[in-house]
């Protein structure tokens, strides 16, 4: 029939190319920047079934279950992966598949599925790297970045594919400068990259030996170098000398250098660049901005795919990815709380009787939360003596139900002290003497615990607590001994 024919023929006529994209390969290989074909064959690995649109090139077969006009029909598109991706349950007590999880988690784990959410910046570090490649010339680049933006990972990643790409690979060599003795042995790796003899006399430094090896055609190397400094931030001295010589190994007329620099610090090109500029060797910069919510939350779910089990509740991702992009967009901190909520419900699931299965809460996520991201004054309490502690307990007791927030010295220490006789009893820790303990209050005092002051009208002493009576509790909600101090009755 003429009507079913044309219709089944649509689709093929549409994927067909037309004949001017066909007489024209440049353009239509313009149109397929790595970028796109990147983000394809990403987008086709990783949606499954329901996110796929019933014009995409879907079989006649499944077409008409896709196209659906009835309400129910479409919430289950909006919500069908939820119901297409339900996996099988997780059982935390089986050793083998806690252990997946935490390795899963890891920082030092590369996912196998590849890098999400770096796309654009790893395009832009290939197109350089391929243009001096073909053209066979020199070349710098600076990657900075906040830490935990994925920098080295995403050169990690460019490097084998530069290495698949290239018909001759370029050597490579990578350079930590944490591991460095000296900055001036940077030059030292290089040249013995290259494998050049030094000569007999030794008058030559590294350096010098590679600006003479760069500026005779006779003595340039043939093979292209691709350099990869990490931590670049451990080269900046006092004259910054070595990053400055370093750059400029990629201007000589017959150098061979491709230079990639990584720094966490931002600022740093502004602080070399304009010099660098004024020597003509100014390099190009990519910066790598922190990871959104969205960014970091779909990273958890990638590393997470590999497993055949759901481990966390969505809320608790999303937390998490809130959480940590509001802070500083780290994505080795997101996965380090990760990690810790996994633990937390492991150590609550040991101290439980139960033996059904179960996955991260929202409530384990918001305990391994509240670990990362303390306060200040949090981690202050906890750095405290045992008896400073308790005196800060007695503290939280005495003010908590205290109408006025100011009384005399006198009255204060001695219901203090009674509060803290009371928790050194109920606790079995021997209480300190009366002198001893007014020296601790002083102390916490000093610290910034207590304000011990003078009223102008009466002229009396008083003392005020400083700090908020949740930050005391915060700081023991963990501490099943300091809880029972906070639980003792108030006077």
């Amino acid at each position: 029939m003429p009507t079913l024919r044309s219709a089944t023929l649509s689709p093929a006529q549409a994927a067909t190319p037309s004949p001017t994209a066909a007489t024209t390969p440049r353009s239509a290989k313009r149109r397929q920047t790595p970028r796109r074909a990147a983000a394809d064959s990403a987008d086709s690995a990783q949606f499954t079934a329901p996110h796929t649109s019933p014009l995409a090139g879907a079989g006649p077969a499944g077409a008409p279950k896709m196209l659906s006009a009835s309400p129910k029909s479409s919430r289950k598109r909006l919500y069908g992966d939820l119901v297409a991706a339900e996996k099988p349950r997780w059982n935390p007590r089986d050793p083998a598949q806690m252990q997946a999880v935490k390795e899963a988690l890891h920082v030092a784990t590369v996912p196998s599925c590849g890098l999400v959410c770096r796309d654009d910046e790893q395009r832009r570090v290939f197109e350089f790297c391929k243009a001096c490649v073909e053209q066979e010339r020199a070349g710098s680049l600076y990657v900075c970045g906040c830490p935990g933006t994925g920098k080295t990972l995403s050169i990690n990643k460019v490097k084998e594919r530069v290495s698949r790409w290239a018909d001759e690979t370029p050597d490579e060599l990578s350079i930590n400068c944490t591991n460095l003795g000296s900055t001036s042995d940077i030059f030292s790796k290089i040249l013995a990259k290259f494998q050049v003899r030094k000569k007999a006399s030794g008058k030559l430094s590294p350096l010098q030996q590679l600006q003479s090896m760069f500026s005779h055609k006779e003595s340039a190397p043939r093979r292209m170098l691709l350099v990869v400094v990490d931590e670049m931030d451990y080269l900046i001295t006092r004259d910054r000398a070595v990053l400055h010589d370093l750059f400029m190994l990629t201007t000589h007329q017959f150098s061979r250098c491709i230079l990639i620099g990584i720094a966490n610090a931002i600022d740093l090109a502004d602080r070399f660049l304009p010099k660098l500029e004024s020597l003509n060797c100014k390099p190009l910069v990519i910066t790598f901005r922190a990871y959104s919510k969205d960014q970091i939350s779909n990273i958890i779910n990638h590393r997470l795919k590999a497993l055949d089990y759901d481990v966390f509740e969505p809320l608790a991702i999303e937390f998490c990815a809130r959480k940590v992009a509001a802070a500083s967009g780290d994505m080795r901190k997101a996965l380090g709380v990760c990690r810790s909520a996994v633990e937390v419900f492991e150590s609550r699931l040991q101290d439980s009787s139960k033996q059904g299965f179960g996955v991260v809460t929202f409530d384990h996520m918001d305990t391994a939360l509240s670990k990362v991201f303390k306060p200040v004054v949090v981690n202050s309490i906890l750095c405290l003596p045992q008896h400073q502690q308790m005196v800060l307990c007695a503290l939280a007791n005495t003010f908590q139900h205290c109408k006025k927030k100011a009384t005399t010295l006198g009255e204060v220490i001695f219901q203090l002290n009674k509060s803290y006789i009371e928790i050194c009893r109920s606790s079995q820790v021997p209480a300190v003497g009366m002198l001893e303990f007014s020296n601790m209050c002083m102390i916490l005092s000093d610290q910034g615990y207590l304000k011990l002051g003078q009223s102008k009208e009466d002229k009396l002493r008083r003392v005020t607590l400083q700090i908020d009576i949740s930050d005391i509790t915060f700081a023991f909600k963990d501490s099943r001994f300091f809880q029972k101090c906070l639980e003792q009755p108030k006077f």
